[in-house]
């Protein structure tokens, strides 16, 4: 029976007891509750009471459970949590260790979304006066992407559509799960810093809050906001929205709405240089009218100034003649681009790389091999070498080529010297195998003194 003279427990031996009462009988509860007296030291760890209008409770976070909130805790939050009962032995104080814990009426993606808009929008990096305007006919456009999604080949196919001379650059990256926020940000810095893109289209299609979660981490929102030329955001369907909208140069609804947004058609670029074209012929030639009208009125007194303007009105002709002529000459060379660009993506496509990899694979295994077996064979030979210079310098090897080792007893003081032992003392003999203990009979000088 506890609390008798036989069974008196010390106060480490009761906590104990009531740890394990504590947590065999409630290893596993859901408790809601109100944050306060919040520490989060640098441990990584998260120290807090839950309390509501008359009770409070200390619970803990550990640092591997705390490192997975998308949210920052802070006093005054409601929340439900989930852990077991336990003990801390060295206060005897009962406690919750939590596994897991959520903003109550609010989901934690939510809260996460909430708090780091509102933190990034005071530094001002949601600012309207930061945002530059697209270029209007980009030479190279930049797309962060999955290669296995549908939005690639929803920009793809819009982008060639409506401009066809437009040269891409791909970087695939992830666009979902825990790797892809720090792959999204190397992909916009290395095409940001690259100097070979106008514009960079960074999205992916639709998804659920979770899928579309890592376009709402701080990184990526930086490195969009840092970018060296205009970033457009396309992620996810038009009612989605990001912390990336927010800080891209331009929000598109859809993959597909980026890519129109980026690249001009190329046939209304071609109608307005004609227009273009014309409007300055037309210009040119009411222009001369007038003038030559005028002429007419004074032509009289002016005849001379007639032939003038006559010829300066066959110098405008002939000058609008080579204008038609360099017009019809930049579209051919437009053709031409436009035919060396079909031919250059035949070239560069992924399946004519593929074959040339392919033939090298057998080449470079054949060199692997090689260079493995004589690796191999080099280091055999060290080995083979270093166990025969430590076999000829073992000691054992010397006991085994005839020679003993004599040593004092008790001590054990190795003897070198027939002075160093007397007549009739006891010496221990360690030879290759075995041992002898003998009894010095005479000590003899050596032979060289």
């Amino acid at each position: 029976m506890l609390g008798t003279p036989q069974n008196i427990l010390t106060v480490s031996e009761l906590t104990l007891l009531v740890r394990d009462r504590l947590e065999q009988g409630f290893p596993d509860l859901w408790i809601e509750g109100e944050v306060s007296n919040l520490r989060a030291p640098g441990s990584g760890h998260l120290y807090f009471t839950l309390k509501d209008e008359t009770s409070q409770i200390r619970a803990v976070f550990f640092r591997t459970g705390a490192q997975r909130l998308r949210f920052t805790v802070r006093d005054g939050v409601h929340v439900i949590v989930r852990g077991r009962l336990t003990v801390y032995e060295l206060r005897g104080e009962y406690q919750i260790v939590l596994d897991y814990l959520e903003p109550k009426g609010i989901g934690a993606l939510q809260v996460a979304f909430e708090q780091l808009k509102e933190k990034l929008a005071r530094e001002g990096l949601f600012d309207s006066r930061r945002k530059r305007a697209l270029p209007l006919l980009p030479r190279c456009i930049g797309v962060v992407t999955s290669l296995s999604g549908a939005a690639i080949q929803d920009i793809l196919t819009v982008l060639h559509r409506r401009c066809s001379i437009l040269k891409v650059m791909i970087y695939p990256v992830p666009v979902q799960g825990e790797a892809a926020a720090e792959q999204i940000v190397h992909a916009i810095r290395t095409l940001s810093s690259s100097g070979d893109v106008d514009v960079i289209i960074v999205g992916r299609g639709g998804g659920s809050w979770e899928d579309l979660w890592c376009f709402n981490e701080e990184p990526v929102v930086r490195a969009i906001a840092a970018s060296h030329v205009p970033i457009v955001s396309a992620v996810g369907h038009e009612i989605d929205y990001t912390l990336a909208d927010f800080a891209a140069d331009y929000r598109a609804p859809t993959p597909s709405a980026a890519a129109e947004a980026v690249a001009p058609v190329l046939q209304d670029l071609v109608r307005l240089i004609q227009n273009l074209e014309e409007r300055q012929e037309r210009g040119i030639r009411a222009h001369v009218g007038l003038v030559q009208h005028r002429v007419v009125d004074h032509c009289s007194a002016m005849t001379l100034l007639v032939f003038r303007i006559r010829r300066y009105s066959q110098q405008i002709d002939e000058a609008a003649e080579r204008l038609r002529l360099s017009f019809r000459k930049y579209l051919e060379d437009v053709r031409r681009r436009v035919q060396q660009a079909r031919q250059d993506s035949m070239v560069r496509s992924p399946r004519s790389k593929t074959r040339v990899y392919l033939a090298l694979v057998p080449q470079l295994m054949k060199r692997v091999e090689e260079r493995m077996r004589s690796r191999l064979a080099f280091r055999r030979e060290r080995i083979r070498a270093m166990i025969a210079a430590l076999d000829s310098l073992s000691p054992l090897g010397i006991l085994a080529r005839g020679y003993s080792i004599v040593q004092t007893i008790p001590e054990g003081r190795v003897i070198t010297r027939a002075s160093d032992v007397a007549a009739n003392e006891v010496v221990d003999i360690t030879l290759a195998e075995g041992r002898l203990v003998c009894k010095v009979r005479q000590a003899l000088p050596s032979s060289h003194a």
